[in-house]
């Protein structure tokens, strides 16, 4: 038991830092579950486990932006002591680009084709490749960024258009399909890609990761149900505590790196560690 408790707070540590740092969460859980294993544990357990600690992930995301992302507040009248209701109409169209940018998401669930992806796309191989080309492609976004000395056309989420929505949700399709690719990663490519700057394209992809991850996280659920062991619910738990607490630290110290850096040193991260799986792949240690 204690070792399945050790092993969930690593898992919990690695989704936290994973999550929203463009290198992959997907791709570091199923590496990371190929050496750490849980033991005496139902059969579907992993797949929940591994979905539900986004959960924690989410939760941080609701704490840190709850005044951006929730459109009714009450305040204090300026003259007299009595306070009013008040409903932010910017937060609704907010809301509005998310819904928009998961339609693509919610088409490629209603086509079955995350299904097809889990059985074939799932293994170390596809992870590697994935993460190399993404890597590859934000180190050459950023120098390009960098050569051709462009300011960004969008610099606030309010200057986020419908078309920019779509756009970006199409890129997380992406990540979607194919393990290794990174939700935040693909999101924020596709973001800098049509000339949103990085902290607002780091932004949008936390408010994007709500419905996302919850509505995988509730698909996931009520597909293998949960575990009915007080153990693995206990495992559970600690995962998605831990997964909240890292996260609260990582998305706070991700929007303050990229302030003075870009994304370059993610991807010669997700380049490393590629080239890493596919020579462990080689040698049959994964």
């Amino acid at each position: 038991m204690i070792g399945n408790i050790l092993k969930s707070v690593i898992f919990g540590i690695i989704e936290g830092i994973t999550e929203w740092l463009p290198i992959s969460s997907t791709g570091h859980l199923i590496l990371a579950e190929q050496f750490l294993k849980f033991t005496n544990v139902s059969a579907n357990f992993w797949d929940v486990f591994e979905v539900v600690i986004q959960l924690g992930a989410i939760l941080a995301v609701i704490v840190l932006y709850f005044k951006n992302i929730w459109p009714f507040k009450i305040e204090k009248e300026k003259h007299g002591s009595g306070s009013k209701f008040k409903c932010d109409k910017s937060i609704f169209d907010l809301w509005a680009k998310i819904i928009v940018s998961c339609l693509p998401a919610v088409a490629i669930v209603a086509l079955k084709i995350d299904d097809y992806a889990e059985a074939h796309f799932y293994n170390p191989i596809c992870i590697s490749i994935m993460l190399i080309l993404v890597g590859i492609l934000f180190i050459i976004i950023e120098n390009k960024n960098e050569k051709d000395g462009k300011k960004a056309r969008v610099n606030s989420i309010s200057e986020l258009t419908f078309k920019d929505a779509i756009i970006i949700g199409i890129f997380q399709v992406i990540a979607a399909i194919f393990p290794g690719t990174s939700r935040s990663g693909a999101t924020i490519i596709g973001a800098l890609l049509i000339g949103v700057s990085r902290i607002v394209s780091a932004e949008y992809t936390f408010y994007l990761a709500i419905p996302a991850m919850l509505g995988a996280s509730v698909l996931k659920i009520a597909k293998y149900g949960l575990s009915s062991s007080s153990a693995e619910l206990m495992i559970l738990a600690i995962g998605t505590i831990v997964a909240f607490a890292v996260s609260m630290f990582i998305i706070k110290f991700l929007m303050n790196y990229i302030k003075k850096h870009d994304f370059k040193v993610f991807g010669w991260y997700r380049i490393a560690l590629g080239i890493l799986v596919i020579v462990l792949s080689l040698v049959n240690v994964i």
